[in-house]
């Protein structure tokens, strides 16, 4: 099981060092960067709604899911205070790395909490993950050379930062090995959690930094369906 973590956390990975190496080179506009994010978004809320959640229903254990959940929120809701916090105080692209590092490690714990879960929950969080990864890149590279960054730091700075969800993923894995139901249940409540902020307040509310057109908006819907599609086609076992 650990080489197949390993195996499909190749493609989170890549999909930022590719997004953040393609910023660096070639900055995208703010508008494709949202029609991007709300792509994202869809495809991250496809995955927690098709695989997640009917997971966690089935399971049925809701005291768990409660606390699970719980965690999960205070958890996110922490990482944004400190990331504020951050940066504040620090005025040089070392804070905002930071924070950055911080969501993308997390995200990479969610891959293995989903291949903990089962293959295709693994496999269907990945690619929505990945997806996600793409916008993460270009927006961590636009950010650094705002921030006056060189063209040689944010590339470095961005694959450095590629490499976080694989650790994260591995990490996950090997620590959820083995994890009776009710601990598996609130470890899959938090990531629920952890998803459903990751949708509803970063990738959604950066992509409405710009002014919408309907076409933006209805990629949010694409994701979501292609997503949801790729599910149905994909064998169950």
């Amino acid at each position: 099981m650990l080489g197949t973590v390993l195996l499909y956390a190749l493609a989170p990975f890549l999909a930022m060092a590719g997004g953040g190496l393609f910023g660096a080179w070639r900055p995208t506009s703010s508008r494709l960067g949202s029609a991007m994010q709300h792509f994202a978004a869809g495809v991250v809320f496809s995955a927690l709604a098709v695989e997640i959640l009917p997971d966690i229903m089935h399971r049925r254990a809701p005291l768990a899911v409660l606390g699970g959940f719980a965690a999960g929120v205070l958890l996110m809701l922490g990482l944004r205070i400190a990331g504020c916090r951050m940066e504040k105080v620090s005025h040089s692209p070392i804070g905002m790395t930071l924070v950055v590092g911080t969501d993308v490690l997390i995200d990479g714990l969610l891959i293995g909490i989903a291949f903990a879960a089962g293959a295709r929950e693994g496999a269907l969080v990945t690619v929505a993950l990945a997806i996600e990864m793409v916008s993460l890149g270009l927006a961590t590279a636009a950010s650094l050379a705002r921030a006056g960054a060189s063209r040689t730091r944010s590339i470095v700075s961005t694959m450095v930062l590629a490499l976080l969800p694989m650790a994260g993923a591995v990490a996950g894995n090997l620590l959820l090995a083995g994890l009776s139901d009710r601990w598996m249940e609130a470890v899959l409540a938090l990531a629920a959690a952890t998803l459903l902020y990751l949708v509803t307040e970063e990738l959604l509310v950066e992509a409405h930094e710009v002014p919408e057109a309907p076409w933006m908006t209805a990629l949010f819907f694409a994701g979501f369906i292609a997503l949801l599609l790729l599910d149905m086609a994909t064998p169950a076992g």
